[in-house]
């Protein structure tokens, strides 16, 4: 399923897949639209949802661009770059393991916007 993730007055697409945890990505799904502030962590963005679930199939390395539920926050991650955990940005460490929901299709370009934290964020299906 396409979503939309307007931050910062820019439109970006993102797709989210029920392959690694569909339970999670389901209720991702039924609270949309989400209305948010940013977090940030090195270069992952994190915000809260009205979401609750256990680890499901989660990962404890994650690729650049993938979109991820956090259970310990109880939050959605978008990983566009290295976390403080991280080595390298091919192998990105959240803080702990994230649900994989969907992957962000341009991850490079939301890395160039400077997000300190506090910025609006809005997720909706892709009419």
């Amino acid at each position: 399923m396409k979503i939309k993730i307007e931050i910062e007055g820019a439109v970006f697409e993102a797709v989210l897949t029920n392959e690694f945890s569909p339970k999670t990505m389901e209720m991702i799904v039924e609270s949309l639209p989400i209305e948010s502030e940013v977090m940030t962590w090195g270069d992952e963005l994190y915000f809260d949802v009205p979401v609750q679930m256990e680890e499901e199939n989660a990962k404890g390395s994650v690729t650049k661009g993938d979109i991820g539920y956090w259970p310990a926050g109880k939050t959605l991650c978008i990983f566009y770059g290295k976390t403080p955990l991280s080595e390298s940005e091919e192998k990105i460490v959240p803080a702990s393991p994230v649900n994989i929901v969907g992957k962000l299709e341009e991850s490079d370009r939301l890395k160039k916007i400077v997000l300190k934290g506090g910025e609006k964020i809005r997720i909706s299906e892709w009419l």
